[in-house]
């Protein structure tokens, strides 16, 4: 995939502001999927690492135009810029971890001597040998533990995640030579699943019909359904609607922006139809769901 048009998706930026800064991310998998969607649309990190480690379900991920499934046990790591999109299974669990680039190479470049790290996909499955399998159970085990100090406010915290970052790297790298087997997906299917992507992220405020997707396209809304069904296993309406979601989702926690300018905004004419159209996707109003982080925080 050429990054051009592919989005640099910042996590502090998008999803949760009061780490806008942090040189270390980390949330459930199950929390990111109810905000960004079971498919994430291909995007980016530049100057990040991001690794996904899944407990249970599973999930279609496609690194750089090359497909792996992942079941769980497993886990794929993103090096920075690197574009990408996967799909989870609705009762996908684990980890993800998102990393300043900066914490990372040292490590990589001058201790472990690896001057390059392709993009990582490996699962229980595939591991035969013993010490194999204990590399993965350890990564599990240190995001396990990660998890509970990002959730800390004890004195070291970031020392001691910085030092557990450094262990799951070192396991990482150990398994690496393992990459699972890929599966290229054809070529034109995938060019017109990423240009759809695209002109969502260009288009979604507009509210285009399929009809004009698929014009632009130069396929029948027939073909790019089935398109987005085979790659993403979701219908191409439903694309579009999680991306106007993850939208309306954003404003509503992190801005203070009135909830009728915020249903203009994403190019809703009626607020009460955009409450609706809320309450369809999300189970809730647009305001019992900004009530509900407010008192959360």
């Amino acid at each position: 995939m050429k990054t051009l048009n592919i989005p640099d998706l910042r996590i502090g930026e998008i999803y949760d502001k009061k780490y806008i800064d942090a040189e270390i991310h980390y949330e459930s998998i199950n929390k990111m999927a109810s905000f960004f969607g079971e498919h994430v649309a291909v995007h980016r990190h530049d100057a990040f690492f991001q690794l996904h480690f899944i407990t249970k379900g599973n999930v279609r991920v496609f690194l750089d135009d090359v497909q792996f499934n992942c079941s769980a046990p497993a886990f794929f790591l993103t090096p920075p810029s690197v574009p990408h999109t996967f799909i989870t299974d609705p009762n996908c669990e684990g980890h993800v971890l998102t990393i300043q680039q900066g914490l990372i190479w040292p490590l990589l470049q001058v201790h472990l001597k690896v001057q390059h790290l392709n993009p990582i996909c490996i699962q229980m499955s595939q591991l035969q040998q013993e010490q194999h399998q204990y590399s993965l159970i350890q990564i599990q085990d240190y995001l396990n533990k990660i998890k509970q100090e990002f959730a800390s406010t004890q004195e070291f915290r970031d020392f001691a995640l910085k030092n557990l970052l450094n262990l799951i790297f070192i396991h990482i790298v150990q398994l690496s030579h393992l990459n699972q087997p890929f599966q290229k997906n054809i070529s034109s299917d995938l060019h017109i699943f990423r240009k759809f992507n695209e002109l969502i992220e260009q288009r979604f405020t507009e509210h285009w019909s399929l009809t004009q997707y698929a014009e632009i396209l130069a396929v029948t809304e027939m073909r790019l359904n089935e398109i987005c069904r085979r790659i993403a296993n979701t219908s191409s309406k439903k694309i579009i609607h999680d991306r106007l979601m993850q939208e309306a989702k954003r404003l509503l926690i992190f801005t203070d922006i009135p909830i009728n300018h915020i249903c203009y905004q994403l190019g809703f004419k009626d607020p009460a139809y955009f409450s609706r159209f809320f309450q369809r996707h999300a189970g809730v109003r647009p305001s019992e769901l900004r009530q509900t982080h407010e008192i959360s925080q």
